[in-house]
């Protein structure tokens, strides 16, 4: 193992620069001046940290305004650690805890815990994600992303309105598409974009439309987003409003009525929706962990959700639009802990649960540290692996 790894002794990684970035823990207590337009302020529910500890594990989101793939965790002085690397266009998200797979602008990036149990970087950080592997894919707008119970990544190609896998030679392979879309074409047809895994293999997709034509679904946005079973090409349902994020939980799918701003359940006979909670802000990102849904919101673009209900709905609540992380107790609906962003990180993607970390951190693509920190497995390989004959000299 390599001394830039450390256990609380010598050189480590540092942490991200923190200059435009700052935590604080809600306190009833004189707002804080608002940020510069370059600033973001970052606050928390006082009890997210004993959530974090007592649920066994940090979260991870990304924002693809900003290109940056965020970290949450608590420090042993039981203080919110939030670490921040750059990844462009840094969108879907797969964690567990010893890897991250983040989806970005041309490439999936592969991120690999290289910390021991045992070890801390920087003596806080129990996790610590280093880029692996970058696989180019072009510009496929990807969204959503998994592994399957093959090891292989599938992510949802919203430019080509298809799931697709990584192939060694080409920039994607394509695995399904919706009944409705004639043939695989650039032109994000339908806004494919979330994806639901059941047993390790893909069981449902949402879309914001039928639409078979370039770019249709934006004239489709307040109505008509479908639920799709992909083993069976069945519409479980097309009430939706710019759906994101099923998940299945319990035999019930979950998923966000974007459009409308709630977390709802769908029957997946019936097509039956019930809506559970609402978020004043664009959910994005869905993450399920120990009957509670963890969820992204975002600010509007324009400054208004402009033809949506979402917009009629927060000024009927006299509520003004978020942007940020809520985690939500499935059984009743309430939002118990939070985080909120302001300044200028206005738009998040997606979240997930990195279970059994406390503290995690990563390292960005150009990050000062990539070139410099070094591990190696201390264990030597086998000069010819098993199963092979060496060549004849």
């Amino acid at each position: 193992m390599s001394d830039n790894l450390a256990d609380g002794k010598g050189p480590a990684p540092s942490a991200a620069p923190a200059s435009d970035v700052s935590i604080a823990e809600a306190e009833a207590a004189i707002a804080p001046a608002p940020p510069r337009a370059d600033q973001t302020h970052i606050n928390v529910s006082r009890g997210l940290g004993a959530w974090l500890t007592g649920n066994r594990c940090s979260l991870a989101f990304t924002s693809y305004q900003t290109g940056q793939l965020f970290l949450v965790g608590v420090l042993p002085n039981r203080k919110i650690s939030l670490h921040q690397q750059n990844y462009v266009r840094a969108m879907g998200l797969h964690a567990s805890s010893q890897r991250i797979y983040v989806g970005s602008l041309f490439q999936v990036w592969r991120l690999e815990n290289v910390l021991a149990p045992h070890e801390r970087a920087n003596s806080n950080f129990d996790r610590l994600y280093v880029p692996r592997n970058a696989q180019t894919t072009g510009d496929l707008d990807i969204h959503e992303l998994s592994v399957d119970r093959n090891g292989r990544v599938i992510f949802v190609n919203t430019k080509f309105s298809c799931l697709a896998t990584l192939t060694s030679t080409h920039g994607f392979k394509p695995i399904w598409k919706p009944p409705f879309i004639s043939r695989l074409a650039a032109e994000d047809r339908c806004h494919l974009n979330g994806l639901a895994m059941q047993d390790g293999v893909p069981r449902y997709v949402t879309a914001v439309s039928r639409s078979d034509v370039l770019t249709g679904w934006r004239e489709r946005r307040h109505e008509g987003g479908v639920l799709i079973d992909v083993q069976s090409d069945r519409i479980v349902t097309d009430q939706l409003s710019m759906p994101h994020s099923p998940r299945i939980r319990d035999g019930q799918v979950w998923a966000l009525d974007s459009g409308r701003g709630w977390l709802i359940r769908v029957d997946p006979e019936s097509g039956r929706k019930e809506d559970v909670a609402f978020c004043p802000g664009f959910l994005r990102g869905l993450a399920l962990h120990r009957g509670h849904a963890i969820v992204t919101v975002s600010l509007p673009r324009d400054g208004a959700f402009t033809g949506l209900a979402l917009q009629d709905e927060i000024k009927a609540r006299d509520g003004e639009p978020w942007c940020g992380v809520y985690i939500i107790d499935l059984r009743s609906g309430d939002i118990v802990e939070w985080i909120r962003l302001q300044g200028h990180v206005k738009e998040l993607f997606d979240v997930a649960v990195i279970p059994d970390a406390q503290c995690p951190m990563a390292l960005g693509v150009n990050s000062s540290d990539i070139q410099t920190l070094i591990s190696f497995d201390p264990d030597f390989a086998p000069l010819v692996p098993a199963g092979q004959v060496a060549a004849a000299g």
